[in-house]
């Protein structure tokens, strides 16, 4: 079991930053790949970013690349994404999830691939 605490959300205005952060515990944490979604109201949870177990390797959604950067630190058992140039679209509740099995793949990550969620946390970006 691997319980995720995610925060560091807020209301930014738009082009401004923010660093989420999510702190792991209860299993290895470098045995997990970690991911960030994002859910907006009336619409289906999407991939943003994730990272291999090691960190040496990551993937952004396209609607992110460029503006968003996901990172970790396995000796704090947390994992980040700094957000910047941050957009009105970008608003969303964003959670970030553990994966046992999952690989970086060639396509957006997919909610099912991952076995643990954090409780989210709210991001508002005013235009």
């Amino acid at each position: 079991q691997v319980q995720l605490v995610a925060s560091g959300g807020g209301l930014v205005q738009a082009g401004g930053s923010l660093r989420l952060s999510c702190a792991a515990s209860g299993r290895t944490f470098s045995n997990y790949l970690m991911g960030w979604f994002r859910q907006a109201p009336g619409k289906e949870r999407e991939f943003v970013a994730a990272i291999t177990r090691s960190g040496g390797s990551t993937q952004s959604a396209d609607s992110v690349k460029g503006r968003f950067t996901i990172s970790r630190d396995n000796a704090k058992n947390t994992v980040y994404l700094q957000m910047d140039s941050l957009k009105s679209e970008d608003t969303a509740v964003y959670y970030c999830a553990a994966s046992r099995g999952a690989l970086l793949k060639p396509r957006s990550l997919r909610p099912s691939e991952f076995d643990y969620w954090g409780q989210g946390t709210q991001v508002t970006v005013s235009s």
